[in-house]
């Protein structure tokens, strides 16, 4: 029995404990229920928090639009009203100059009509005659009046036009402005002390024959102190060597293999240099659409002088003067400007093709696709080839004041030497010249010539000749005597 009872209980209590676990495992289940909906409500809010801020912000963008469409209306709006004013303005204008030709009108009708009833009752003529008669002396007084007009206007034209030119010359030139660069093929390199010098040479000469050999140019070490001279007709190449010996100077590793990787370096900073240089002169002048091959070769022109002047400060110089002149005259300013930048071009690449640099200019701008203006101001720009358009003489006249302009240029003695030498070749080239020597600053040229082969009067012919061909081969100020002279010996000895 007790057994029983014993059985009875545990069952009891078991059933009891599994019931009790089952209410906590519900109420378990029901926390964590509350918890995700908790969390889904919160998640719910902050998505409909965040829509409507993005909805906010869509509205105040699209406001922002509206306002500026609103505006742009209202400017619109605004311009519209100040030219129906305007158009308001000139109607009314016009309006009243019609009623000022109708009255005229009307007035020369009654003049007529007054002049054609005097001679009705004068000359006793029809109404037909005598208006005939009228319009036969207004045509004559009115011709009279019209050849006095015409000379008076073209005498006026006459004086102003020299007046003016000069006025549109001089107030472009005023504008100009210029540095003056000596003219040289050699450029100085300053040195921290003269044990550089002996690094620059290197061992067995290594190091200056690796500069010499990768540069192009001629390096000169004297006693110069604290100086080295690079030596070379093409500026680029000494531009290129200055920097490459600076860095070189700079680093203080000085031999052959990096002589190699810093001139490598250096071309490629000149050539920068050189774009931007071109870049800039195109900026600084105003101008657009030129080729980028035309520009690289603008900007080599930084580097290059004529008569000491600075080519691309010339040619800057000029576009600016020239646009100025294009205005007043009326040519196409954009066309002038552009052949004038370009005008000294061929200058670039005129130690490399033969020809005149204005005619190697015009073929390469041709060859880029240029407007045909623009290729015929640069072919005309000097003497050989008429200037036929407006722009082309804008570009000449350019040239001439740049370089007439005092200070601009300066002559070196290379070129005085050459001058001289010109100047000589000239008398040699006739027969029954012996010897020419220009003296007096190229003022004068003695010529001394074989008296067998030249009499006296020939010797006057000589004279005129060869000053005739002076002239016509030859550019100089003012006159050149030419002083032929012709001597007769005759010797004997008395024994």
């Amino acid at each position: 029995m007790i057994e029983i009872i014993i059985a009875v209980v545990g069952v009891a209590l078991g059933a009891g404990g599994f019931a009790g676990y089952q209410r906590a495992k519900q109420v378990k289940g029901k926390s964590q229920i509350d918890r995700d909906i908790a969390a889904a409500k919160t998640k719910a809010s902050d998505i409909v928090l965040k829509a409507k801020d993005e909805a906010i912000k869509f509205e105040n963008e699209r406001r922002k639009e509206i306002q500026k469409t609103e505006n742009r209306l209202a400017e619109r709006e605004l311009s519209l009203d100040k030219k129906l004013d305007e158009l308001d303005n000139r109607a009314e204008k016009l309006r009243l100059h019609e009623d000022e030709v109708e009255s005229l009108k009307n007035e020369i009708r009654g003049i007529r009509t007054k002049q054609q009833e005097k001679l009705e009752k004068i000359a006793g003529l029809k109404k037909q005659e005598a208006a005939e008669k009228l319009m036969q002396m207004t045509e004559r007084d009115i011709k009279d009046d019209l050849t006095g007009l015409v000379a008076k206007l073209q005498q006026e034209a006459t004086d102003d036009a020299e007046e003016r030119a000069q006025l549109i010359l001089l107030t472009a030139m005023e504008r100009m402005s210029s540095d003056v660069t000596a003219e040289r093929t050699v450029t100085a390199l300053k040195l921290a002390d003269d044990e550089m010098k002996g690094r620059i040479i290197g061992k067995e000469g290594r190091n200056i024959q690796a500069l010499q050999r990768e540069t192009g140019v001629d390096i000169m070490v004297d006693d110069t102190p604290g100086m080295i001279i690079l030596s070379s007709f093409d500026p680029i190449r000494r531009q290129v060597a200055r920097a490459a010996l600076e860095m070189l100077m700079k680093d203080g590793r000085i031999h052959p293999a990096r002589i190699e990787e810093v001139v490598a370096k250096a071309q490629k900073q000149i050539e920068k240099e050189i774009k931007q240089a071109g870049e800039d002169a195109m900026r600084e002048t105003g101008v657009v659409g030129i080729p980028k091959e035309m520009l690289q070769l603008l900007g080599e022109l930084k580097f290059r002088t004529s008569y000491g002047q600075n080519v691309l400060k010339h040619s800057t110089e000029m576009a600016s003067m020239a646009g100025m002149i294009a205005e007043e005259i009326g040519a196409d300013v954009r066309i002038t400007k552009i052949a004038t930048l370009l005008h000294d071009i061929g200058k670039a690449v005129s130690h490399k093709i033969e020809g005149k640099h204005h005619h190697i200019g015009a073929e390469l701008a041709r060859k880029y696709g240029m407007d045909e203006r623009i290729v015929h101001a640069i072919e005309a720009h000097h003497d050989d080839i008429e200037a036929t358009t407006p722009e082309a003489l804008v570009v000449r006249v350019c040239d001439a004041a740049s370089a007439a302009r005092p200070g601009a240029r300066n002559i070196s003695a290379e070129n005085f030497a050459e001058r001289m030498r010109d100047l000589e070749n000239v008398a040699t080239s006739f027969s029954g010249v012996d010897k020419a020597y220009a003296i007096s600053a190229g003022r004068e040229v003695r010529i001394i010539v074989n008296n067998q082969s030249i009499d006296d009067l020939s010797a006057i012919k000589l004279a005129r000749d060869i000053a005739t061909k002076i002239e016509s081969t030859m550019q100089y100020p003012g006159t050149i005597k030419v002083n032929v002279i012709r001597e007769t010996r005759a010797i004997e000895f008395a024994k």
